[in-house]
């Protein structure tokens, strides 16, 4: 069954009155935190999109880029992304369903914060809204302001680029911390790692382009060291 079937299913499941944000309280651990987690970027998405007011083809191109939707499955992508827009519930509060869900684990909410930071940029425009709805939610997720910083240094263009927040050391950390930090990450971003974080496998190939800055980072670093 595909994750999009298992989306069908999981919206089926809601009773009348209910809004998006029960299925992440019913959706814990894996395999269902996979579906969890595609419903939460495209909820997230559609939350996101009102904050800048549109929603561009740019930025439908971007989600489908997160997660490749057949044809027959445009439909419950669809559903999704309108519950999510026509839901009384305000962003804060998916936030905060979706955090309870991972718990302590901040790891699969940094891949879904990237997620967002992916789609919003698409338009190729970082709108004041966006970074204000993104920060909100990354403050609720728990995420550090380091972890924050490293995402917003690799997408938005006219944010100078830092290839230490990129690794999330400090500008002065000796090197065999930013190397440890390097490794660290390059392992973290490991497709067996990322399956087990609970991410369906179409958001995978997120950590190709993440892994593409991780090591443009450390190679900057290193060859500033070597100078």
């Amino acid at each position: 069954m595909s994750i999009w079937s298992r989306i069908s299913d999981a919206l089926a499941a809601l009773t009348a009155g209910e809004g998006l944000t029960a299925v992440f309280e019913r959706l814990r651990t894996p395999p269902e935190r996979s579906v969890a987690f595609a419903i939460a970027v495209i909820a997230l998405g559609a939350k996101m999109a009102k904050a800048d007011g549109q929603v561009t083809r740019d930025e439908v191109a971007a989600f489908r880029e997160v997660f490749t939707i057949p044809e027959k499955d445009t439909a419950a992508a669809a559903k999704v992304f309108n519950l999510a827009r026509q839901d009384v519930a305000g962003f804060e509060e998916y936030a905060r369903r979706i955090s309870r869900m991972f718990g302590d684990e901040t790891d699969p909410l940094t891949d879904l914060l990237e997620g967002l930071f992916y789609i919003a940029m698409a338009d190729g425009e970082y709108h004041p809204n966006e970074d204000i709805f993104l920060s909100r939610v990354s403050g609720i997720f728990g995420l550090s302001d380091a972890c924050f910083r490293s995402l917003k240094t690799r997408f938005v263009p006219d944010v100078d680029p830092d290839p230490y927040a990129v690794l999330g050391v400090a500008p002065d950390a000796p090197m065999d911390e930013v190397r440890a930090a390097w490794r660290a990450a390059v392992r973290d971003n490991h497709p067996d790692r990322m399956m087990a974080r609970g991410l369906p496998e179409e958001a995978i190939k997120l950590a190709e382009k993440r892994l593409i800055a991780i090591n443009k980072a450390w190679d900057e670093i290193a060859t500033a060291a070597q100078a």
